[in-house]
This record gives C-alpha cells, structure tokens and sequence, in this order.
C-alpha cells in the first residue's frame, strides 16, 4: 500500500459519492457516511436493519471497490458475507472488518 492510496482511500468524499444509509428502498435513515473513518462510527450507531439491508445487496462491497476505491476492503466485505451474519452479530463482523482496514490505511499514510 503506497501513501498515494492510502490517502486517496482515506479522503472525505463529496455529498454525491457518501454512503447514504436506508433501512428499505426509499426509506433514508438520515444518516451518510462522507469517508470510510465516518463508515466505521456509522456502523457502530445505524440500525441492524439497515446494515442488513445494505449488507446483503451488496451495497457495501459496491461503495468500497466503486467509490472508495479499495479492493481489500471490498474482498474483505465479501469474505464477511460467507458467514452469513445477521443482527448485532453482522455489526460487530462489519465493525471488527472495517476498522482493521481503516487501521491499516492510517497507518500506512
């Protein structure tokens, strides 16, 4: 991982490319993610059904190699998926698989 990257991965994005976080189609939550630091906070506050939702439409994967830009990430999100989690259980695989790439990035800036 170069700085380059890293950085690149790690930028606060414009309105348009954040997560925006729905609990069904149409349904908005209120809440956006703006960078991939604000992702991890948001996963550990926004409802289960919404993690659910996104989850398992692939939602998260999408944002990661689409807009972030990241294709470990997006690889990790995709590992999580086999296990096939659900409820707080989903929250704690998508926080713990978050963070540690986050972690990652920073420190390789």
């Amino acid at each position: 991982m170069t700085p380059t990257s890293s950085t690149r991965i790690l930028r606060t994005l414009p309105r348009e490319n954040a997560f925006y976080f729905f609990t069904s189609a149409g349904n908005y939550t209120g809440q956006r993610a703006m960078s991939l630091e604000e992702f991890v906070t948001k996963i550990r506050e926004i409802s289960t059904e919404s993690l659910e939702f996104h989850f398992y439409r692939g939602d998260f994967e999408k944002w990661a190699a689409e807009v972030l830009e990241d294709s470990e990430l997006t690889r990790r999100i995709k590992a999580v998926k086999l296990l096939e989690p659900v409820g707080n259980n989903l929250r704690d695989q998508l926080d713990f698989t978050v963070s540690k790439r986050l972690e990652e990035l920073k420190s390789a800036e």
